[in-house]
C-alpha cells in the first residue's frame, strides 16, 4: 500500500508492531524518530523526517493496522485557538503608482522569529481564510516599504495531491506525480493589507517573489521548486493580478473536497492558475 508518499510492505508493517511491541515506554515520537532512522527517511538536507512518519504510523493506526500507545499530550495550535498576539497595525492609507512608493523589500522570514509572527497576526486578522500555522515544507515572504511597514504576506506550501487540469497540462503518470509532486509549491495565502490600495502592486509582487521563489526553496530544502499553482475562489475574485503576472488558467475545480469521499460535501468551485519556473518543467516533473 501507499501511505505519506511512501511504499509500504508486509514486513514495514510488522517491523512497526515489532517496534511498538518491544517499546512499551517510547512516546509516539521516539517511534517515529525512530522508525525514520531506520528507514533513512531524509529530506533533501538530510533531516530526519520524523514528523512524516508520525503521520504515517497515525493514518495506519487509524486503519487497524497497527496500535500507537496512548498520546501523552494533546497537540496545541496557538492560532487555531487565537494565540496569535495581536498587532498594532499603521492604518494609514498607502495610495498612489507603484513607482511612488519608493524601494520595496521582498523577503522570505521563515527563518525570522519576530516576522514570522508578525506575517501570522496579519494573515489571522486581515485573510478572509485566516491562518493556522504551517505544516511541512512552506516559504513565508513579506514585502515591506523603506520604513519597514508591511504592506503584503505571500505563503507558499504543499501542492494538491491530486488536481486533474494540473496533472494533464503536466502530463505526468501517477508515479512520477508521487516522486515530484515535491517540487511544485501552492500560493496557499496571498494578502495585501487593506489599507494598501496601490495599482498593479499584486501582480509586481507576484512576479518578484517567483523570481527567488524556487532559489529560496533550494536553499532552505535541498531541491527546486519548477512549477507555482494557486487556486482561486471564483465568486470571491477574478485572478487578475495573476493574469497580470502572467499565471496561466488551467480550468476549475469540480467544487468538490478531498475529504469528500460520499461526494456530499459542496466547496466553493475555484479556478486553476500555474506558473512555470523552468521550460523544461514537463520533462523534469515526468522524468
Amino acid at each position: 500500500m501507499m501511505v505519506q508518499g511512501r511504499r509500504l510492505e508486509a514486513a514495514d508493517i510488522l517491523r512497526i508492531r515489532q517496534l511498538i511491541a518491544e517499546n512499551p515506554t517510547w512516546s509516539r515520537r521516539r517511534l517515529s524518530e525512530t522508525l525514520a532512522e531506520e528507514w533513512g527517511w531524509r529530506n533533501a538536507t538530510g533531516q530526519l523526517k520524523d514528523m512524516a512518519a508520525r503521520t504515517l504510523m497515525l493514518k495506519l493506526d487509524a486503519r487497524g493496522l497497527i496500535q500507537l500507545p496512548p498520546r501523552r499530550r494533546l497537540p496545541s495550535n496557538r492560532m487555531a485557538q487565537g494565540r496569535v498576539p495581536r498587532q498594532a497595525w499603521d492604518t494609514t492609507a498607502v495610495t498612489g503608482m507603484l513607482q511612488q512608493l519608493g524601494p520595496l523589500t521582498v523577503q522570505e522570514i521563515s527563518g525570522d522569529a519576530d516576522k514570522r509572527r508578525r506575517f501570522a497576526a496579519a494573515l489571522v486578522e486581515f485573510h478572509y481564510l485566516g491562518y493556522r500555522g504551517t505544516v511541512g515544507e512552506n516559504a513565508q515572504y513579506t514585502v515591506t516599504d523603506g520604513s519597514g511597514r508591511l504592506l503584503a504576506c505571500l505563503l507558499f506550501g504543499a501542492p494538491a495531491w491530486q488536481c486533474r487540469s494540473r496533472d494533464e497540462f503536466i502530463g505526468w503518470s501517477p508515479v512520477h506525480r508521487l516522486r515530484h509532486l515535491c517540487c511544485i509549491a501552492n500560493n496557499t495565502r496571498f494578502l495585501i493589507l487593506p489599507f494598501v490600495r496601490v495599482p498593479h502592486l499584486a501582480s509586481w509582487i507576484l512576479g518578484q517573489t517567483l523570481r527567488r521563489l524556487s532559489k529560496d526553496w533550494e536553499r532552505k530544502y535541498g531541491h527546486p521548486i519548477l512549477l507555482a499553482e494557486t487556486f482561486v475562489e471564483r465568486e470571491r475574485f477574478a485572478g487578475t493580478s495573476y493574469k497580470a503576472a502572467n499565471w496561466i488558467r488551467l480550468g476549475s475545480t469540480t467544487g468538490r473536497s478531498r475529504q469528500d469521499r460520499r461526494h456530499t460535501l459542496q466547496v466553493p468551485v475555484k479556478d486553476v492558475y500555474v506558473y512555470p519556473l523552468y521550460h523544461r518543467f514537463r520533462q523534469e516533473l515526468s522524468a
